[in-house]
């Protein structure tokens, strides 16, 4: 294969089709298309600055050179990272699987029962390992789950008091992270050894660590009860794993549980990504921030999984929202959730009894070579009193391939995970220059705090201990799902294109996998290089100065950009400039990761065509002038359109004194055209998992890395282990946050080069353009740009024929499922529209099967308006149509089963059948169920 070639593989229409597309749309060529639609005063005519395009061999072969680098040591630094088996039938069928890792959000819930019962095991795991009454579908890392946990404490608490108490002996990644989130929303973080020091007269909230950063298991009722006296709430930080053993938080009276499930069998990543999770006790569930999983029923009275709550959604709250959270860790909770599954209780309490055995080993062995450790209960995790030596203890380990950490001059922590040995042991005790001990030795653990209560008592966690009965119900669940390796999903404003298997492949090597985000730095210089390098090739691509990728996902992209924007302003004594300005089309995350960095929220209003009304924004920067910090913006706009006014605006609020944000939400659109960094932007975060392939798994793993100009990189996130100091907020709980995907767009752009990016910017566009095109006659297209183009997509509306005939957007997402398809997305920016993005990955002849799709739905629309069907019962309303109720003895409806199982051209040997009929989402928020329902619920 040569270089060349990689581009050709995932762009979809080969040059055949990109001329018929062109017909189609009237240009004769996609530079010609290009230079029509992108407005001159941004348009970039150069040639990015990358390395000339490998093949998928040579690039596997310079991610080997890389990867030979690093050195995977055996890790024993615990801090919330720990060594695990990811058992062989997971790795293979959910990481490495296209039916799991390329799925969407499961916002249409009937092509998602799959997923969406994995992750009712995700939320059952949680809540029965908690004790606590409700769990939601995973957060973006332990740090941030209890960032968030401390804001719905906030909300919760009858306190009045800012203050938030967190225990000195919680995680320091954790500490900084709730720091940064903390300083801009006002609140006063109080670290105290909670031993030791008296709490606070009064505090809202408080964070407490089982077990301890040391190590140590302490009994926390006390605390508990003297925190619910002032009316304050607890959070606990719980080690899943530990809790199989230990009294969970919700026994001891906790209101919130937060932490990780990466022991679960989902590799450190050199930091992530992971599933966080978050758990509340009963009356808090609809306080809960992320998603939630629920059950409901179908329209048969079948009982189904969607999304429950969605109302609460964070773009419905806008500036309103409390939290900025959209995306979650979908596919590390699908691994966690089914870690839990394949060990079951029991294989779970045998993994945690043996890491607990190996660390009291360790302390035995420490102790009769006359080391003192630490007398305090603990799991897995023993703290060594060295009296200076430490330094040299770790360094001695290292030489014997393991990691310790230093804790400071006098102390060395070590933890034992489920990967740890007896040789493990033996080098440790080596570089203590002790000889150990031989055999089995008492636990460590108080029989006062001992678990006596039960958990996994569901089915699922007892049926599927065998790798042929977990393979099965793997290739079941994902059989219920509709994901990319079936067809195209069209969805606006998410870019669902090829996440190619070479990007993929690195992912799960060792020594990108199996590295702690914590590790000595002359063990992973070859991430290093790799995340340097693809730092650079984002900023080439951007125009900007500098970027980070810490953030973790593209909302955690948006507050770090905003608290650079924040911080930029109170390094020059304009620390009052606290208004950001957001148009009213924008995502909904924009206004609330701006609430989140201390700013207050001023709408700009849109014009008749869906752009930013300037007369307004004129009138908006003239009233808060003096208090302008920032405007978000997304580029081309949030209804696809490249707006000719966007220099305008970057100037009239530089002009004002503010620094302009640019969403880069939409950058598939930009690529090789235009640069924000260059056409009046300061910053921008950027979605790796839309633009830059990274999977959407789901909905997670993403990365959101932050693009700055030179004047705000001082200002980027900083080492979490570093703790918040001088302006540079931690973002996540690692300093490369989801460092374990990096690989995947380091590849895309290795492959792609300079040439084939271009391309596939211009075929993106191309592709909205022709849908659009073909569609128009059928489906006004809401709004278009210069000469009636789209940019990467386009808006079709339907609420003129939803007032001529009732049907529904909704019903339209649905009958499409008939039709083989993803609905686009609905109802977003714009009431009773859908959204349809196309990419460049999909080839011709799926482009025309979704037109074909739609062109036939809009036939089926008119027969509803002609009464030829019923306006409640007809294929619309009814869909999607399952194959129960197609090959039910009774069919009362007044249209063919025919039509309603394989209607137009859909091919009835690859026809995709859905499993349920569709949801009744009211129900399920009325009767709110979160964690697996018994068997017989699912009887018919």
């Amino acid at each position: 294969m040569t270089a060349e070639q990689f581009a050709d593989r995932h762009i979809g229409p080969d040059p055949d089709d990109e001329r018929r597309m062109l017909e189609t749309v009237g240009y004769g060529s996609v530079d010609e298309l290009m230079d029509a639609a992108i407005p001159e005063v941004i348009r970039w005519h150069g040639t990015l600055d990358l390395p000339a395009p490998a093949s998928e061999r040579e690039a596997l072969a310079e991610l080997r050179a890389l990867a030979a680098r690093n050195t995977v040591a055996v890790s024993m630094i615990g801090l919330g990272y720990h060594g695990t088996h990811t058992p062989a039938v997971i790795r293979r069928n959910v990481l490495e699987s296209p039916a799991w890792y390329t799925a969407y959000t499961p916002y249409q819930p009937e092509i998602s029962q799959g997923r969406l019962e994995a992750l009712l095991n995700f939320q059952t795991v949680v809540t029965d390992l908690t004790g606590l009454a409700t769990a939601n579908a995973s957060m973006l890392d332990e740090g941030t789950a209890a960032a968030e946990a401390m804001t719905l404490a906030r909300r919760a608490s009858k306190s009045k008091s800012p203050v938030y108490v967190v225990d000195a002996d919680a995680l320091p990644q954790t500490i900084a992270v709730i720091a940064s989130r903390a300083e801009p929303l006002g609140i006063d973080v109080r670290v105290l050894d909670v031993t030791r020091e008296e709490l606070p007269a009064e505090f809202f909230g408080l964070h407490l660590q089982y077990p301890g950063a040391s190590g140590a298991v302490r009994d926390h009722a006390g605390l508990v009860g003297a925190a619910h006296a002032v009316g304050a709430l607890v959070t606990v930080a719980a080690d899943l794993l530990a809790l199989t053993l230990l009294r969970p938080p919700g026994e001891v009276g906790a209101d919130i549980a937060a932490g990780t499930s990466q022991r679960f069998g989902v590799p450190m990543g050199f930091g992530g990504p992971h599933a966080g999770y978050l758990a509340v006790r009963a009356g808090l569930e609809r306080m809960l921030p992320g998603r939630l999983v629920g059950v409901s029923r179908d329209a048969d009275g079948n009982p189904a999984y969607r999304l429950a709550l969605q109302t609460r959604e964070q773009h419905i709250r806008r500036e309103k929202a409390t939290s900025n959270i959209c995306t979650a860790q979908v596919l590390l909770a699908v691994m966690a959730g089914m870690y839990a599954v394949y060990h079951g209780p029991d294989g779970l309490r045998s993994i945690a009894r043996r890491t607990h055995d190996m660390a009291a080993r360790l302390a035995a062995g420490l102790r009769a070579g006359g080391v003192e450790v630490a007398d305090v209960a603990f799991f897995d995790t023993v703290t060594a009193v060295v009296a200076g030596r430490a330094a040299e203890v770790v360094a001695a380990a290292a030489e014997r391939n393991v990691n310790l950490r230093l804790v400071d001059a006098d102390r060395v922590g070590v933890s034992c995970d489920e990967t740890t040995t007896g040789a493990h042991l033996r080098s440790v005790w080596a570089a203590f220059g002790v000889a150990g001990v031989d055999g089995d030795v008492d636990a460590a653990l108080p029989a006062a705090l001992a678990r006596t209560s039960d958990f996994l008592t569901h089915p699922v966690f007892r049926s599927h201990h065998s790798e042929t009965a977990m393979l099965r119900y793997l290739r079941r669940l994902s059989d219920f799902d509709y994901a990319l390796d079936r067809g195209m999903i069209p969805l606006g404003s998410c870019t669902m294109k090829l996440n190619a298997t070479t990007e993929m492949e690195a992912i799960t090597w060792p020594e990108f996998a199996h590295l702690h985000p914590f590790a000595p730095d002359t063990q992973t210089a070859g991430y290093r290089e790799l995340i340097g390098q693809l730092e650079g090739w984002l900023a080439e691509v951007t125009g900007y100065d500098a970027v980070s990728v810490q953030p973790n996902a593209g909302s955690q992209g948006e507050l770090a950009g905003l608290l650079a924007i924040r911080s930029y302003h109170a390094s020059r004594g304009a620390g009052h400039r606290d208004v950001c300005l957001i148009p009213s089309s924008a995502h909904g995350t924009n206004a609330a990761s701006a609430v989140m960095a201390g700013m207050r929220v001023v709408v700009v209003g849109c014009d008749a065509d869906g752009n930013v009304d300037l007369v307004d924004l004129d009138a908006k920067i003239d009233k808060h002038r003096d208090a302008l910090a920032a405007i978000m913006v997304t580029y081309p706009s949030t209804h696809g359109v490249y707006e000719t006014g966007i220099a305008q605006l970057c100037a009239k609020v530089h002009d004002a004194g503010g620094q302009v944000y640019v969403d880069g939400a939409n950058l598939n659109a930009l690529v090789g055209f235009a640069k924000p960094g260059r056409f009046g932007a300061d910053v921008s975060h950027l979605n790796l998992h839309k633009t830059f392939c990274i999977p959407h798994g789901g909905g997670g793993p993403g990365v959101g890395p932050v693009a700055v100009r030179a004047h705000l990189a001082p200002f980027l996130p900083g080492d979490p282990l570093g703790g918040h100091v001088d302006g540079k907020p931690a973002i996540s709980a690692a300093r490369y946050g989801s460092a374990g995907i990096l690989p995947i767009p380091w590849a895309y752009l290795r492959m792609m080069g300079a040439q084939g990016l271009t391309r596939a910017t211009g075929v993106a566009v191309l592709a909205a353009n022709y849908v659009a095109a073909r569609l128009r006659n059928h489906f006004p297209v809401l709004y278009a740009g210069n000469k009636g183009l789209v940019a990467h997509e386009c808006i079709l509306d339907l609420r003129p024929l939803t007032k001529a005939t009732g049907v529904s957007v909704d019903d339209v997402a649905k009958r499409l499922i008939d039709y083989g398809f993803h609905a686009p997305t609905m109802s977003f920016p714009v009431a009773g529209t859908l959204m349809v993005e196309p990419t460049e990955s999909e080839d011709l002849a799926e482009l025309d099967r979704f037109c074909d799709a739609m062109i036939a739905i809009r036939a089926e629309i008119d027969k509803v308006g002609s009464g030829e069907w019923p306006a409640g019962d007809n294929p619309l309303a009814n869909a999607p149509h399952t194959a129960a109720m197609v090959t039910g003895d009774e069919w009362p409806h007044p249209y063919p089963r025919s039509v309603g199982a394989y209607p137009g051209t859909v091919d009835r040997m690859a026809k995709y059948w859905p499993p349920v009929r569709r949801i009744d989402g009211a129900y399920g928020d009325r009767n709110l169920v979160c964690s697996c329902p018994s068997p017989e619920a699912f009887e018919s």
